[in-house]
């Protein structure tokens, strides 16, 4: 992954990610460098357009966590309720015991 993550810093940058550019910032990193992965990368990215590629990428995790803090509150309504309908019960029973 750290390989992607310095083909998408160098492109920001607007350096060529190329073999040598992408070694340099893999062990800028303090990351061991794979040579094989480091040319399949690059050989992988050579006809893509990576603006266009990361405009179309899914933002499921970004829309992730929002949705989660979202039902945090609907659970609080739940548990708030739950004691109320445990009183009733009480109520109900001691009402039968006198």
């Amino acid at each position: 992954m750290e390989y992607v993550y310095a083909a998408l810093l160098l492109h920001k940058l607007d350096k060529e990610v190329n073999e040598a550019n992408l070694t340099s910032v893999v062990k800028a990193s303090g990351t061991d460098v794979n040579e094989a992965q480091v040319k399949s990368l690059v050989a992988a990215l050579a006809d893509v357009n990576i603006d266009e590629a990361v405009k179309a990428a899914p933002v499921a995790v970004a829309a992730a966590a929002p949705a989660a803090d979202a039902a945090a509150p609907a659970q609080e309504e739940k548990k708030k309720e739950e004691p109320k309908n445990e009183e009733a019960a009480m109520e109900g029973l001691s009402s039968l015991f006198g």
